[in-house]
């Protein structure tokens, strides 16, 4: 369900469309909200109590925090606002983990279980080539009846198949199985994953990492210290990753704030992490809704305060805050790049993880699409690599940079 659709959505467009200065917004909110705010603006990050408070707020006090989430990334990064064209292949959806925020997964035998043989791995990923794909992200579920070296014999068949294509793959989960499965440690499994072909991972599996939460959320997945060592680990040997969070279910204000500082610990450690992707929870298909966990909760004004503290608490740690039209549906994730946001994400050209939770913004979006969503807000669309190079005509617009084999 997307803010375009929903029945009752949390309608934002007048935090966009308010024509006060950011000064005048500020006088508005409260006297705390109000020194918060300031002192970001002069440098100081947020804290834990400070974000937290932040991503409660509505009213005058969410306008001042969007106005100042907007003149910081004016400041910081500038008006170009970047996307990747990609493909995802999701090539299994057997998974024995049971996460009750997914609705992807299924058990083996189960009439709609798949998982995928390499040949068509690599016919989707020609797909995607021939639509300009720079990139494939591959990410699958936890599959039993995989091979020990299962992971290594994917990537082997996409890099020989594809020399110069960039793998961006495997998730700290799927790490933390494939290394438990071939008997290694995590550096040395990530290096051997190197040596296949892989180039960055998704920094995704972390949902909060809180172990309360993630206990409710999934009780068989990898713990918050295991997240964190893995990712530590995949810096260490150069394999750079992108940062997420998914928030709009069991958590609270201060988890979110808590797990962004813990973010932004480890990139003043590593400075491995190339974004920060905040994530709206999809609950419509998941067992967290039908056991009566979670509700409904409305999109909008709580999206662009997850959106614009981010921007304020991971400011001089994490320059590239990316918006996803996935879960938030084209308007919305629009209207968020006026909350801090400079990035549009990827076309994905297949994108079954959200659409099986709910979600219906679709698998695909052009770059054209993409870059008339980043005008419509009065931006400069460029088109990145994973790493963020740009790699597009500044002066002409969009031009697909096509890998081919």
């Amino acid at each position: 369900m997307s803010y375009e659709t929903e029945a009752n959505p949390d309608r934002v467009d007048f935090l966009i469309e308010d024509r006060r200065s950011l000064e005048q917004r500020l006088a508005a909110a409260d006297p705390y909200t109000r020194g918060i705010l300031e002192r970001a603006l002069g440098g100081r990050r947020p804290t834990v109590d400070e974000g937290a408070h932040l991503f409660a707020l509505r009213g005058d006090g969410l306008s001042a925090l969007v106005a100042t989430a907007d003149r910081i990334r004016a400041d910081d990064v500038g008006d170009v606002v970047t996307y990747v064209v990609n493909r995802n292949v999701n090539w299994t959806n057997i998974c024995f983990v049971g996460c009750k925020f997914c609705a992807f997964a299924r058990l083996k035998g189960q009439d709609d279980a798949y998982d995928s043989p390499i040949e068509s791995v690599l016919e989707r990923i020609q797909e995607g080539i021939d639509r300009g794909a720079t990139e494939v992200c591959m990410q699958g579920g936890i599959n039993p009846e995989m091979s020990d070296r299962g992971y290594f014999e994917l990537l082997r068949a996409v890099r020989a198949a594809f020399p110069a294509l960039h793998i961006h793959a495997y998730s700290p989960m799927e790490v933390f199985y494939g290394a438990r499965r071939a008997a290694m440690d995590y550096p040395e499994y990530i290096e051997e994953l190197v040596a296949a072909g892989l180039d960055t991972m998704p920094g995704t599996a972390a949902e909060i990492l809180d172990d309360e939460v993630r206990e409710v959320l999934s009780h068989k997945k990898l713990d918050t210290a295991t997240w964190v060592r893995i990712i530590k680990a995949a810096h260490a040997a150069g394999v750079a990753t992108s940062s997420t969070l998914m928030y709009g279910h069991i958590e609270t204000p201060r988890h979110i704030a808590a797990h962004l500082q813990l973010l932004g610990r480890i990139q003043e450690e590593s400075g491995g992490f190339t974004e920060f992707v905040p994530l709206r929870f999809i609950w419509q298909e998941t067992k967290l809704h039908a056991e009566g966990l979670v509700g409904e909760v409305p999109q909008g004004q709580f999206d662009l305060a997850v959106y614009a503290g981010s921007r304020l608490m991971l400011r001089g740690l994490i320059d590239n805050i990316q918006t996803s039209w996935v879960k938030l549906g084209h308007d919305l994730a629009s209207l968020s790049l006026a909350a801090g946001c400079n990035d549009m994400g990827g076309t994905l050209m297949e994108e079954s993880i959200s659409r099986e939770a709910g979600a219906d913004s679709g698998e695909y979006t052009s770059a054209e699409e993409l870059e008339t969503m980043i005008r419509s807000m009065g931006r400069v669309p460029r088109q990145r690599n994973t790493v963020y190079d740009l790699i597009d005509d500044p002066n002409g617009g969009f031009e697909a940079h096509a890998v081919r084999p």
